[in-house]
């Protein structure tokens, strides 16, 4: 098995974990108006939630550890984005 193989392997089960949150987040009712359709500020947070979920993902922590950041993202949509960027560590060089 080649590396690039034995890389991607372990990232499948967080690919369908990935596809099943995002498939949670275009249903939630709370991005959305009276009508139905997204707000702005709503597709803008949805957005940086997918942005931020992918970064989660791609670090190089524990299973554990990516799928807590995922559901604190996930169940909070905007406090859980910032507490991500600030406690994550992602904004340090």
């Amino acid at each position: 098995m080649n590396r690039v193989t034995s890389l991607r392997a372990p990232f499948r089960p967080l690919a369908a974990l990935m596809a099943f949150f995002a498939s949670l987040t275009l249903t939630s009712c709370s991005r959305r108006d009276d009508y139905g359709s997204y707000t702005i500020w709503g597709a803008l947070i949805l957005i940086l939630d997918v942005v931020a979920m992918i970064d989660a993902l791609r670090q190089p922590w524990s299973l554990g550890k990516k799928i807590l950041w995922i559901a604190i993202i996930y169940f909070l949509p905007v406090l859980g984005l910032i507490l991500y960027y600030l406690l994550s560590g992602r904004g340090k060089a």
